[in-house]
């Protein structure tokens, strides 16, 4: 099975001014653990997550004052729609994170998470989401 077959299409976007609450509103209002962030004075594709989020909290910052720019990981790794599974999962694994951007011809198609690799090696049935 290919990235392109567990990928999520829909992808919520956000500007680097948005504040990490706004950020973090429009995640759980959408049910997605990142965001792409476009920052063409960051080098273009960011991704901010729900960790980040979650890290900035835990340092006592303000998620009302935190724009989403100060916590972008800017230095993103991408997965191509026609990679596998496996090798999705190895570079997840091996980066440490739980979300891939998905790119096709330059341009942002996606995202694979950690959860649609699973979905798909695991019977729905079996799944307690």
């Amino acid at each position: 099975m290919l990235v392109r077959d567990a990928m999520s299409t829909v992808v919520l976007t956000i500007g680097p001014a948005h504040t990490l609450r706004q950020a973090a509103t429009l995640m759980s209002s959408r049910r997605v653990g990142a965001a792409l962030v476009l920052d063409p004075d960051a080098g273009g594709i960011g991704i901010l997550t729900e960790r980040d989020v979650l890290n900035s909290v835990g340092r006592g910052q303000n998620p009302d004052a935190e724009p989403t720019h100060a916590h972008t990981t800017n230095n993103v790794v991408f997965a191509s729609p026609t990679w596998t599974l496996e090798e999705a999962a190895r570079t997840m694994a091996r980066g440490g994170f739980r979300h891939l951007v998905v790119l096709d011809g330059g341009e942002p198609a996606g995202i694979v998470s950690v959860r649609d690799i699973i979905r798909c090696w695991a019977p729905v049935r079996a799944l307690a989401f």
